[in-house]
């Protein structure tokens, strides 16, 4: 008797074996990895909830029932602590995230480890069609077992550990979960959004609400659903949505402008820095589907006569979060572009070399309104990671 469905509605009786009531729910204390049982919550006469500490007053469990250690006349009842929550109440029919699995699933049944006659810690949550079966119908469960068995396909279990769940469907103001938000927080981007893609809509934007600025303008970029990015970005405040959105690649930034009304877009690029807003209302220059609107305007153009100890220098001092660098550009008093070199030319050549002289000139670039198609195209014939955009005058753009 290893699962919460076996446990509930069990008597709960004293120690002269009178009854007290059922059992209705199990408490934990959440900051462990394999969180202990803590209380207990039972429904009495006239289905009046009573909850007691489990460590005070229950000797042991089994299939007869729990097992108090004193008279109920003696008991003294208790609250549930803001460090734990209830396993019936709180997770059972629940989704939640797997955060090694990187899916969303519903918990069909609680598993237990019984040690000695009444130490009980919470394993995982079930989340495979033997948990629901047994959340139907014990009987069922050993009748479709056999069956598989005969097939010579087990019905196995499918649980995931407390270590790897992270509850969605609950407030966390008044407690803190032993695997909180913080740890959805910490998979990569793509994985968050893959994640609440899969959310019942009531739940996405309250997932989304525990991620960081930082972290939301990374997963929202992530996501396929344009609509999903609006409805996303529409349950923040102004404040956050705009600090979120200048906080994404413009590129990234700027399509997603795009999908708000005029009045709502405008109030939130007015909300960002100065440098932001000018980078994101460039690209919104120009039309959709062009190298213009998905070109980056960070990269590291010097001039021709700049050495190389120059180039590294440069790249050395950019911010962390500046766009990835695969060339660097050369460019004449004019600032027309003139040549690019790789970082491995950079990396190999002596410092004190032009990059005038290493730099290759038989240059590939687009122009703003090309379609990026062909802009694709480009890049796979020439084999590049990156391709300038320039004006008429050979000038960057990005």
């Amino acid at each position: 008797m290893n699962y919460l469905s076996e446990m509930l509605k069990l008597p709960v009786l004293d120690v002269d074996g009178e009854k007290l009531g059922v059992v209705n729910d199990f408490g934990i204390a959440t900051g462990e990895v394999f969180p202990h049982v803590t209380s207990l919550a039972f429904r009495g006469p006239g289905k009046t909830p009573f909850m007691i500490s489990w460590r005070k007053w229950v000797d042991r469990i089994d299939e007869t029932g729990v097992h108090l250690k004193t008279l109920a006349t003696e008991i003294r009842f208790s609250y549930l602590q803001p460090t734990e929550l209830l396993l019936a109440r709180d997770v059972l029919n629940k989704q939640i995230v797997d955060t090694q699995g990187m899916k969303v699933v519903r918990v069909n049944d609680i598993k237990f480890s019984m040690s000695g006659e009444n130490q009980l810690r919470l394993l995982g949550a079930e989340v495979g069609a033997r948990g629901l079966l047994r959340a139907i119908s014990p009987t069922l469960e050993h009748v479709v077992e056999g069956f598989m068995k005969h097939l010579g396909k087990p019905l196995s279990e499918d649980i995931i550990a407390w270590s790897y769940m992270d509850l969605l469907d609950r407030s966390t103001k008044n407690i803190q979960l032993s695997v909180s938000h913080k740890t959805l927080g910490e998979l990569h981007p793509a994985d968050i959004a893959d994640i609440i893609e899969q959310l019942d809509p009531r739940l996405r934007a309250q997932v989304f609400a525990q991620l960081d600025t930082a972290q939301a303008a990374e997963a929202i970029s992530e996501f396929d659903d344009d609509e999903l990015m609006t409805e996303m970005l529409e349950g923040l405040s102004d404040t956050d949505a705009s600090s979120m959105l200048a906080m994404m690649d413009p590129d990234d930034a700027a399509d997603l402008i795009d999908e708000l009304d005029y009045e709502k877009a405008e109030k939130l690029l007015r909300l960002m820095g100065v440098k932001e807003e000018k980078a994101i209302r460039n690209l919104l220059g120009y039309e959709d589907n062009t190298a213009g609107r998905i070109m980056t305007s960070e990269f590291v153009s010097l001039p021709a006569t700049a050495t190389v100890g120059d180039a590294i220098e440069a790249i050395r001092k950019l911010d962390e979060d500046f766009e990835s660098v695969y060339y660097v550009y050369t460019e004449d008093p004019s600032g027309m572009l003139t040549g690019v070199l790789s970082l491995r030319t950079l990396i190999v050549a002596d410092r004190d070399a032009t990059l005038g002289q290493l730099a290759y000139r038989d240059l590939v670039y687009v122009s703003p309104d090309e379609d990026q198609e062909d802009v694709t195209d480009e890049m796979t014939k020439y084999d590049l990671v990156a391709i300038p955009v320039c004006d008429e005058n050979r000038h960057i753009l990005g």
